[in-house]
């Protein structure tokens, strides 16, 4: 599929649509690509427990995907 017809095809279902959620997502990436976007703005529980997780990886206090993962898998035997 071309870009021009990509931007058709894009035009047409959005024109269609209703779902405001996926709207508001579509204008939201819209936004980022042209280097509109707002930055999102984090209240101040989320940046404390961000700061408590940097804190955690600094001691060495995390699990690897992979060790997540085997974690999941075992949990899910049970």
């Amino acid at each position: 599929m071309s870009t021009a017809e990509l931007k058709v095809k894009l035009i047409n279902e959005i024109t269609e649509s209703n779902n405001e959620e996926l709207l508001l997502e579509v204008y939201r990436l819209m936004e980022i690509e042209s280097g509109d976007a707002t930055p999102y703005q984090l209240s101040d529980i989320q940046i404390s427990v961000v700061r408590e997780s940097q804190d955690d990886v600094n001691v060495g206090k995390y699990l690897t995907g992979d060790a997540a993962n085997k974690e999941i898998d075992e949990w899910l035997k049970e």
